[in-house]
């Protein structure tokens, strides 16, 4: 059913040596990228570049695989899309079948093979209308997939996603900790018609040119400040989380990352989940539900030039946050599937006719 579908591999996955003005650009295009007409020239100009030289620079980093793409990065559950992350027992001898099973669903964004008992961990979304609903999808990949047990972790509190970079900080740095940020509500955002035409026009890569913006306001028969003022209000409401580059972790370097998993009384989750997303080194912080096998409430996601600096980074967190010692860290070996999710596309619902015939 899935035999043909292709696994994301790791080609070309060793890390480029980058110059330090690559660095800083990587660093300003994933930190925020303007909503602006002509973006590439405010970025050059926190960069110390001409607008072309920084277009042509970002192109060059497209094509050698360490720019994935520029993008908008919008809200799953502000659209009301049901997700969660999913841990599976497959078998460890053959997880390759499973793995294309698991990633021909148009909802599953990421998807990685880790060192645990349970083994194969991704993400899935579903549309708000789905037939199937997420408990039925995941009864029917389970059944396809052969997996001995599936364990449901929805995100019950969201205290941090930001997935930047730090090109040009040190171990030392990355285990530090920066301004704790306030929870997020994650909730469903009321939008329209023209919120959807904007997100279909919008979403996937950007064109690297001086007006990224201007094809997808001709399509949609706006202006190009209608189309960045409306953009700006989805940013407002907490549909756009942000426009950003997203990154090869390998090719720029990152080559580990660790999901340290943490046994935290309920309590103390609300005071401490805030510290731990802190650190510079974590991406993702949440709150999860536990279960008789599986204590840990609390996951952090660190990404590091090696395994080692993502232990330091998990090290400072257990060293520093008061009363936290019980961890488990799961690192990933192979990386089946990694994608941006697409929204308001029939992908989802020709996935549940073909697999279920709803």
């Amino acid at each position: 059913m899935a035999g043909n579908l292709k696994i994301r591999s790791r080609k070309d996955g060793a890390a480029v040596p980058l110059s330090e003005g690559d660095k800083r650009l990587l660093n300003a295009m994933q930190g925020r990228f303007p909503l602006d007409t002509r973006p590439y020239a405010r970025v050059a100009a926190e960069v110390g570049l001409a607008e072309d030289e920084a277009i042509a620079r970002v192109a060059e980093l497209i094509d050698e695989r360490i720019i994935r793409q520029v993008t908008p990065i919008f809200d799953t559950r502000a659209f009301g899309y049901g997700s969660m992350l999913v841990a599976a027992k497959v078998d460890p001898e053959h997880p390759w079948g499973p793995a294309k099973i698991v990633n021909s669903h148009p909802g599953v964004s990421h998807n990685y093979l880790r060192n645990h008992e349970f083994n194969m961990w991704f993400t899935i979304a579903v549309e708000e209308d789905s037939r199937l609903g997420l408990q039925g999808t995941l009864d029917l990949l389970q059944r396809l997939t052969g997996a001995e047990s599936i364990r449901q972790l929805p995100t019950l509190t969201l205290f941090k996603i930001r997935m930047d970079l730090e090109m040009s900080g040190d171990t030392k740095a990355l285990a530090s900790q920066g301004e704790a940020v306030a929870p997020s509500p994650g909730l469903r955002v009321a939008f329209d018609e023209r919120d959807r035409q904007v997100v279909r026009a919008t979403q996937g890569d950007l064109p690297v040119v001086r007006e990224p913006y201007a094809a997808a306001a001709a399509e949609l028969g706006m202006s190009q400040q209608e189309l960045l003022d409306h953009l700006a209000g989805m940013q407002e409401r907490g549909l756009l989380r942000r426009v950003a580059a997203i990154l090869f972790h390998r090719r720029a370097g990152f080559s580990a990352n660790g999901m340290g998993v943490w046994k935290v009384p309920e309590e103390r989750v609300a005071e401490i989940g805030p510290q731990m997303a802190a650190f510079r080194g974590i991406s993702h912080c949440y709150q999860r539900p536990t279960y008789p096998d599986w204590p840990y409430a609390l996951f952090t996601m660190a990404h590091g030039r090696s395994k080692q600096e993502c232990d330091a980074i998990l090290d400072a967190i257990g060293d520093q946050v008061d009363g936290i010692e019980d961890r488990a860290v799961l690192y990933s070996s192979t990386e089946f599937k990694k994608i941006r999710l697409l929204y308001f596309t029939d992908a989802f619902k020709r996935w549940e006719q073909e697999h279920a015939g709803v």
